[in-house]
């Protein structure tokens, strides 16, 4: 039987000006409070969108209740709303439909008579009024601005269905403190389609232990017979091994299904500093790796979802309505919740975390892949590898792809580690040593793979040379199955004719390679050999960087820094009118590094030799420049006491070479 799911996407004529409706806003729901900064953002988006030409352009999520045939009270989304509502009154818009407070009649007032101000007013309202028509006043084009508003801004509608308890609802909000949030809307929704009482116990339990994220689920939800005797293992295959904590859970209110105990490590559940950690995706961009996943590998059909938390009820939206997934929406469900449950196990104890608050003047590495592991009392924290140069690979290699991928809804890289993991990890008490060593091979080839079949494919790129939308998924995503192999080897010609001399549009992970790049090459001559300075091996090493031998020490307390996101011209631009150097050669990969914009700030303008002066202080050295590429520059400089055009174009020969050897494994 199809389900129809109740969402509608709108543009803002739909919401306001297609029918007459009426948006009531109930007395639980708090005054307006949006202010400048929400209101100016809102705005400055929206016409960003527009200039960028993207459409349909979507701004969040609306969840009402029908009360009666017009009446829509409103739920969730109504600071959003107002704000459009008032955007559009200083647009001159004229609204078919109307916003209105059911018990406040001074806010209903002030709404209905905005132009007017008759008697007492909102002044939160009126406020917010006033910073719109200043906003709208300041664009560059109001009627172009309007045109687009109308039709291109879109808006998710969700109505919650007529047969569903309210009250369970408002539980959640009032034991929260805060309104409702689309993921609860999903969970609500895949509940749903479960008949039996104690698989709705089973989907909510497990739910509630996934969406804290901050720490390991070993120590949200620690079953033996999920995780093994041991908590470190994933040892269940399907939904159906998922252990009922209670078969009356099912008929518990959601209140009481997310205040109950979950399962505790010790005697005292004590959670202990060290499981906690900052995590890297947020829960609802994780549901949408997860639901990715699904469709992937549980035989729904390969489908590419947009991984962007403002499109959650979308996506979720076209595959619940989708005829096949419809037709097997329970099974759906399960098979849904049993990959979050798996998908949580891997992405805690085999993807680096960043440690939480940890101070970077200690200038030692804060990213941890550790996987959890009970004790007679207590349990520990072991890192995955035991072997110490490819724990330390495998650290470098996941947080290179995650400082370079930041934003929760860029992660095309962690849907292709989960891919990987569900396949070499089926389930059971297996080494994993004999996983990590595929593991390590797998996340080696999906970097090159990135840096020669997505960065250095111009049809991949945008204009500004970053990877176009679909760019990821048509170089890997082969079917249901992932590509990891380089298709097209690049040649250093290539990289010099996409990133030609003169362009400012060399991408972070392109320098994020080069320092792996580096770093690899290190592990891989020096470490553990304890060559002296005078040996011919280290010469060797330090003599193809194109400098002298400034120690070891960097390569082996490099890491990749968050802060790093700064576009360093060593030569700086303000000397371009001097014309010692070209601008070809000023603007070109060679004189180029990523450093922390604190420090970029602290030297921009001052000569090479001056920064060097700036930089080697313990400050920065690890902390903002973190960069064994720029260090290298910098130890050139040092060495020739100067840094112009034949420094600029040897350094990135150099540097090509080690992006570009011989064989890549």
């Amino acid at each position: 039987m199809s389900y129809n799911l109740p969402l509608n996407d709108c543009s803002i004529y739909d919401i306001y000006c297609a029918e007459q409706v009426q948006y009531a806003i109930p007395i639980y729901q708090r005054n307006y409070a949006w202010g400048s900064g929400e209101i100016l953002d809102l705005i400055g988006d929206v016409n960003q969108a527009r200039l960028n030409n993207n459409a349909p352009y979507y701004i969040g999520t609306l969840v009402t209740y029908k009360r009666d045939r017009n009446i829509y009270e409103v739920i969730d989304g109504q600071q959003r709303l107002t704000t459009i509502y008032l955007i559009l009154q200083a647009l001159g818009v004229e609204c078919v439909s109307q916003l209105t407070y059911t018990a406040r009649s001074v806010s209903a007032s002030t709404l209905k008579n905005l132009h007017e101000r008759k008697g007492a007013v909102d002044q939160g309202i009126i406020e917010g009024f006033e910073i719109a028509k200043a906003a709208i006043r300041a664009l560059d084009d109001e009627n172009k601005f309007r045109e687009y508003f109308c039709k291109n801004v879109h808006i998710i509608h969700y109505e919650v269905p007529q047969d569903v308890d309210l009250n369970h609802y408002f539980e959640v909000m009032n034991s929260r403190g805060e309104q409702l949030e689309m993921h609860e809307i999903v969970k609500s929704l895949l509940g749903s389609f479960l008949e039996n009482d104690g698989d709705r116990a089973k989907f909510y339990h497990v739910w509630e232990a996934c969406s804290e994220m901050g720490i390991y689920i070993q120590h949200k939800y620690a079953y033996t017979e999920v995780f093994g005797s041991l908590l470190d293992n994933f040892v269940i295959s399907k939904f159906e091994n998922i252990p009922l904590q209670d078969a009356k859970a099912g008929k518990r209110s959601i209140k009481e299904l997310m205040s109950q105990s979950i399962g505790e490590v010790d005697e005292k559940g004590v959670i202990d500093r060290n499981d906690q950690f900052q995590p890297i995706i947020d829960f609802p961009n994780f549901l949408l790796i997860v639901l990715k996943l699904t469709l992937t590998k549980g035989g729904w059909g390969a489908k590419t979802c947009v991984l962007d938390d403002k499109e959650l009820l979308r996506e979720f939206g076209k595959v619940l309505s989708s005829e096949k997934v419809a037709n097997n929406s329970a099974e759906f469900a399960r098979q849904f919740l049993f990959n979050l449950l798996k998908a949580r196990y891997l992405l805690d104890n085999y993807v680096v975390h960043h440690e939480v608050d940890q101070n970077e003047s200690e200038c030692r590495n804060p990213w941890k892949l550790q996987y959890y592991h009970k004790l007679k009392s207590g349990h520990d924290l072991k890192n995955l590898a035991g072997d110490t140069s490819m724990q330390e690979e495998l650290v470098h290699l996941l947080s290179m792809f995650e400082v370079t991928f930041t934003p929760r809804q860029r992660k095309n890289y962690l849907f292709y580690i989960m891919v990987f993991l569900f396949k070499e990890f089926p389930g059971g008490n297996g080494d994993k040593s004999s996983v990590n060593g595929a593991y390590l091979q797998f996340l080696r080839k999906l970097s090159h793979k990135y840096f020669h079949d997505i960065y250095l494919n111009s049809n991949a790129l945008t204009s500004n040379k970053q990877p176009k939308p679909d760019a990821f998924d048509g170089a890997i995503l082969s079917g249901d199955t992932l590509s990891v192999e380089i298709k097209n080897r690049r040649v250093s010609e290539d990289f010099c004719k996409v990133f030609e001399p003169g362009s400012y549009n060399v991408p972070l992970y392109v320098f994020n390679y080069t320092d792996y790049m580096l770093w690899r090459a290190y592990n891989e001559r020096m470490r553990g050999k304890e060559y002296k300075k005078e040996t011919s091996e280290r010469r060797q090493f330090f003599d193809e960087l194109g400098c002298s031998d400034f120690d070891l020490i960097p390569f082996k307390e490099f890491y990749f820094s968050r802060t790093r996101k700064s576009l360093e011209h060593f030569y700086p631009q303000a000397k371009e009118s001097e014309r010692i150097v070209s601008h070809e050669e000023l603007n070109c990969y060679g004189n180029f590094a990523m450093i922390g914009a604190e420090a970029n700030s602290s030297g921009s303008n001052l000569d090479p030799q001056a920064k060097i002066k700036i930089y080697v202080d313990k400050k920065w050295s690890q902390i903002s420049v973190a960069s064994l590429k720029f260090k290298i520059m910098m130890q050139m400089c040092a060495d020739k006491n100067w840094w112009g055009s034949e420094e600029i174009i040897e350094h990135q020969e150099r540097m090509l070479k080690i992006l570009f050897p011989s064989s890549i494994a």
